[in-house]
C-alpha cells in the first residue's frame, strides 16, 4: 500500500503540496469517487487513479536510454557544468534518476538513466561482466599485435590492469572496442597505450541494450518492457529475486520470465 500523495509525487508532475491542493479541489479521483485525503493509503497496482479525468498508471521506477552528447557530464548535478539531468523535462528531473556509469564528457553514445538502484549495482558490478562496446576513431591503426595484448588483458603505465577486452580493427583509424568494465577513461587510455590515441569515441551497447539509432545526440526514450527483461536477465535476475525483493524485476517483468 503507498499513500496518495507520496504515489502522485513520485511521478514528478507534482509536489506533495501540490497534490493536497488538488485533493482539497476534488481534482483527484479513486475509482471513481473524489479522493477523501491526501494520505489516504491505495494498492497502485489495483486503484483507478484519475487528476482532472486522466487516468494514471503507477510504474515505481523510470528507466531511459539517452544518446549522450558531447560537452555534457554524465552526472546528477554538478554546479557549474551542464549534466545529462539537465537535458530532461522537469517531470523526470524531479524522479531521482541517475546515470548507470559514466561516459566521458566528451564522448557520446548510449546511457541509460534510472532510479532502479538495484538493477543499476547489477549492471555495474564486475561480477555481472557486461558488454559495453564502443566505437572508436583513432590517429593510426592498432596492430594485430595490439589486439593480441588486450585480448590477454592489458597493465596500462600506471599499474592498473585491465580485464581481456575485444578489439576489432574495422576500417584505417576505426575500431570496435569491448569492454567487461568501465574503470577511468578506460577505452582511451587502453588505445593510448597501443600508440593509437583516440580521437572520437561513441558507445554502441550495454550488455543487450543497443542504441536507438533513431535518436539524435541529446535525445531519450523509455526503455521498453522486453528491454528491461533483457536487461534483468542479463545480470542475473530470477523469479526467486521477485519472491524475496520487492524490486522492479518483480513489477516490470517477471511475466517475460515465465514466458516458455
Amino acid at each position: 500500500m503507498e499513500r496518495l500523495d507520496k504515489l502522485l509525487a513520485a511521478t514528478g508532475r507534482w509536489s506533495r503540496r501540490e497534490v493536497k491542493d488538488l485533493v482539497r479541489q476534488g481534482r483527484v479521483e479513486l475509482d471513481g469517487q473524489p479522493a477523501a485525503a491526501a494520505d489516504v493509503k491505495i494498492d497502485p497496482t489495483a486503484a483507478d487513479i484519475r487528476v482532472d479525468g486522466e487516468a494514471l498508471s503507477y510504474s515505481r521506477f523510470t528507466y531511459l536510454m539517452l544518446h549522450k552528447p558531447a560537452g555534457v557530464l554524465s552526472a546528477a548535478r554538478d554546479s557549474r557544468q551542464k549534466t545529462v539531468l539537465d537535458l530532461l523535462p522537469p517531470e523526470l528531473r524531479r524522479r531521482g534518476l541517475s546515470p548507470v556509469g559514466r561516459l566521458d564528457k566528451d564522448t557520446e553514445g548510449l546511457l541509460l538513466l534510472t532510479n532502479d538502484g538495484a538493477l543499476a549495482h547489477r549492471l555495474l558490478s564486475p561480477k555481472s561482466h557486461v558488454d559495453k562496446v564502443y566505437y572508436a576513431r583513432t590517429r593510426g591503426t592498432p596492430t594485430a599485435a595490439d589486439t593480441a595484448r588486450l585480448a590477454a588483458g592489458l597493465t596500462l603505465s600506471d599499474g592498473l590492469v585491465c580485464l581481456p577486452a575485444h578489439l576489432r580493427v574495422t576500417g584505417d583509424g576505426e575500431v570496435l572496442l569491448t569492454l567487461q568494465e568501465g574503470k577511468f577513461h578506460q577505452a582511451k587510455r587502453m588505445l593510448a597505450a597501443c600508440g593509437t590515441p583516440v580521437t572520437y569515441l561513441k558507445r554502441l551497447s550495454m550488455g543487450p541494450l543497443s542504441l536507438d539509432e533513431t535518436l539524435r545526440p541529446g535525445e531519450f526514450r523509455h526503455l521498453t518492457q522486453e528491454e528491461i527483461a533483457i536487461l534483468g536477465q542479463c545480470v542475473g535476475f530470477t523469479e526467486t529475486d521477485c519472491q524475496k525483493n520487492d524490486n522492479n524485476f518483480c513489477e516490470k517483468y517477471k511475466k517475460t520470465l515465465a514466458k516458455p
